[in-house]
């Protein structure tokens, strides 16, 4: 069932909702979650908007096409709104974004009027709790020319018999063996990132905006936004007008802090002390 919006949601409210509802929530892989696609159309991107969001991740300003990684932050205040409805079955505190797969048929012009669409594609079990999967899809006319499948995580306990979830991990067993990325640069990240990105994006999360409130959440310091990470080494890496992103988060990026870029090939990463915060790929589509 489609529910055509007029507007984009406002966030803070549905954030708000959402940490309220969190400790009445019964996560499962077998729990029932909301079946509607949350369609807005005639949507048109705000360019001062935009040119804060390709300032702080370092992409170019001033160009008539979206960074690859934007209609992700389009999409969001309508995946909050389903998130943090009573029937998603998954609290919205502590959910944590596992994975991005980007399709992109063609480039976006920033001054384009599009349709934007989000539903949940399903749960699955995880070794760690329960895995939501969902699906944002921007289209131009009749045309997809964007569309991104994400995979948030809600930790839980499971049962013993349950057994791990097949992730990437199990299912290509070759990719560890793979030759190391190399390093290409050391960026230092500012403390500031997390509220810089936040501000530009609409996701703020208190985990990414200071010291004192990620550590409400266990961490010692503000981390940076798992989607900072992956549109911070695109920027860097390049992408063409038609492509497809695979990135996988694997570990938090402290802020202030320093990592490193490391890419080959369409590989990218990004590590530092010891652990790879983010893995991911560039596939060039077929013209």
């Amino acid at each position: 069932m489609d529910l055509v919006l007029t507007s984009t949601p406002s966030l803070p409210p549905l954030l708000t909702q959402g940490a309220l509802l969190s400790p009445f929530k019964r996560p499962g892989p077998d729990a029932e979650f909301p079946r509607t696609r949350l369609v807005l159309p005639g949507l048109r991107v705000d360019l001062a908007r935009l040119a804060s969001y390709e300032r702080v991740c370092g992409f170019p300003t001033g160009e008539d096409a979206l960074p690859v990684t934007y209609p992700h932050v389009l999409g969001f205040p309508l995946t909050m709104r389903l998130m943090s409805g009573r029937d998603f079955p998954l609290p919205l505190l502590g959910l944590v974004h596992t994975s991005i797969t980007i399709t992109q048929y063609r480039a976006l012009a920033a001054t384009g009027e599009y349709e934007l669409s989000v539903r949940v594609d399903g749960l699955a079990p995880h070794r760690r709790g329960t895995e939501a999967a969902v699906l944002t899809a921007i289209r131009a006319g009749d045309e997809v020319v964007w569309e991104s499948r994400s995979t948030y995580l809600a930790r839980h306990r499971t049962s013993p018999h349950q057994g791990p979830e097949p992730t990437r991990e199990a299912t290509e067993p070759a990719k560890e063996a793979r030759e190391p990325v190399p390093a290409v640069a050391e960026w230092r990240i500012a403390g500031d990132v997390g509220r810089r990105y936040g501000a530009a994006s609409g996701d703020r999360n208190p985990i990414h905006l200071h010291p004192l409130t990620a550590r409400l959440f266990g961490f010692p310091r503000a981390i940076a936004h798992g989607m900072w990470t992956v549109a911070r080494c695109l920027a860097a890496h390049g992408v063409p007008e038609r492509v497809r992103v695979d990135a996988e988060f694997r570990a938090p990026v402290l802020l202030p802090g320093t990592v490193t870029y490391a890419a080959e090939g369409g590989r990218f990463e990004l590590r530092g002390g010891g652990r790879v915060h983010l893995a991911g790929e560039v596939w060039p589509l077929a013209s």
